[in-house]
């Protein structure tokens, strides 16, 4: 008993059930296969109605709620969020079992959008309530977890679907069972007493114009919580906001962040429609969930692999994004204009794997320096920053409302995006590095000894010389 009180008093009770959390959260076997189950006879709706009408309120809905959910998330103290989550998790697919209209499917992506929304609190959490020696371990776990969750869903949902185990009806029943159990268990989770932003100890060190110690990463020790003002919020999180960027180095990463993250996402988003349209005939087997899986573990590797990389980022950092990028665009290219369903796998595994290859390698630059505290600020400030883009495309590009392009021509859109992207970083890299080799050889020669030929005659030969 004794050991059972210390592991609940310590950060494993809190680490495992978050862990417990985020895998049942995850595991969605339908995922794979939403596109075949709305456009099938199901729901039977249209591809314009899926891909113009319905799918684009996710969008405009997380961007309206990211801002209010991100400073409720801190002002509640996390736990409440991520209840809060779970709920919308579980209404958005109860909706979509039970719903024919296209209206009522709209109101379900914007359940959807507050759900994504409301992620910010799963990580946030954590660092409330578990010791800094522990933030390794303890993220190391969550993120691990959440990747086998969306692993074993896609690969159940591959084998369900394959084996003809279950229909799409009751594969969505199954579904709702296991975010059940993760609702419940977000229910146990410890509420933390303290939180990065309106809840602090009294000890806590205090935020300066200049940054202080929090630019340095201190962490709290444990006192007394004191709790600050929206006003004094707002001005601590505007000083730091304009500190972090004026940096130049964090501003290309996150410009990149931005960026890459919007084309990436509408990418994700519309990419079983571009499946379905070069593989039209419903006779023929989907893998969907297979494939999700293979580049979910291809992503992993990938990111995992970039520890082990030994380069001076600092000069070449930007020449790998502007390359990588590149890549990701061939990929996209690739997709869009194969009839081949296989190549057109095989051309998103690559996409997905690049792409988490280079968001853990930029996340990784920016948070190198930063506290806690700034890194959330900036990770929440570039994800709005690449939402805003990635709003003003999907209005411009993908509803109705606006151009209400095909499938063919968005990804052409969204392959000429990244083709942009890479050659700006390209030729940012190429002048870093021009930049700092001169900058090398100005110091060399400023540190090169006295030539031979002087340091050979006399003072007053020397001044004869001159003379």
């Amino acid at each position: 008993m004794d050991a059972v009180k210390r592991w609940r008093a310590g950060w494993g009770y809190p680490t495992t059930l978050l862990c417990i959390y985020g895998f049942f959260s995850t595991v969605k076997p339908l995922v794979p296969f939403i596109y075949p189950y709305l456009t099938g006879p199901d729901k039977n709706l249209t591809v314009e109605q899926v891909t113009n009408e319905i799918y684009p309120v996710w969008t405009y809905s997380y961007l309206a709620v990211m801002v209010p959910v991100f400073l409720l998330t801190d002002w509640l103290r996390y736990k409440p969020v991520v209840v809060f989550q779970c709920i919308n998790l579980f209404i958005t697919w109860a909706m979509m079992l039970l719903v024919q209209e296209v209206a009522v499917f709209k109101a379900m992506q914007f359940f959807y959008g507050v759900k994504s929304a409301c992620e910010v609190a799963y990580f946030s959490y954590i660092y409330s309530i578990v010791d800094l020696k522990y933030y390794r371990k303890a993220t190391s776990y969550c993120r691990s977890v959440q990747l086998l969750g969306y692993t074993v869903g896609s690969v159940l949902g591959q084998l369900l679907v394959s084996f003809n185990l279950m229909s799409y009806n009751n594969i969505l029943v199954l579904t709702l069972v296991l975010i059940s159990i993760a609702l419940v268990t977000s229910l146990f989770l410890p509420m933390p007493q303290r939180s990065m932003f309106f809840h602090q100890s009294q000890s806590d060190p205090l935020q300066t114009p200049e940054g202080g110690d929090r630019c340095a990463g201190n962490v709290s020790t444990e006192g007394p919580v004191r709790a600050r003002g929206c006003s004094q919020v707002f001005l601590l999180l505007w000083r730091d906001f304009l500190q972090c960027y004026s940096t130049r180095a964090l501003l290309y990463w996150s410009v990149w962040w931005v960026l890459a993250t919007c084309g990436y996402n509408q990418a994700i988003n519309y990419v079983q429609v571009l499946w379905a349209h070069i593989q039209p005939s419903q006779k023929v087997q989907v893998y969907n969930g297979g494939v999700e899986a293979v580049s979910n573990l291809f992503g992993a590797a990938t990111a995992y692999g970039i520890g082990f990389i030994q380069v001076d980022w600092a000069q070449w950092g930007e020449l790998f994004l502007g390359s990588i990028s590149g890549l990701g665009a061939a990929a996209l290219f690739i997709m869009t204009f194969t009839d081949n369903i296989w190549v057109c796998y095989a051309g998103y595994v690559a996409f997905k794997g690049l792409y988490m290859l280079l968001i853990t390698f930029a996340m990784f630059q920016i948070a190198t320096e930063l506290s806690m505290e700034r890194y959330a600020l900036i990770f929440g400030a570039n994800n709005f920053g690449s939402l805003v883009l990635q709003t003003i495309i999907t209005s411009v590009v993908v509803d109705g409302r606006g151009l209400g392009l095909g499938i063919i021509p968005q990804f052409i859109i969204y392959g000429s995006y990244f083709s942009a992207i890479a050659v700006i970083f390209f030729l940012r890299g190429v002048y870093t590095i021009m930049r700092v080799r001169q900058s090398h050889r100005d110091s060399t020669t400023a540190e090169e000894p006295p030539s031979l030929k002087d340091s050979d005659t006399c003072p007053e030969q020397r001044l004869s010389r001159r003379n």
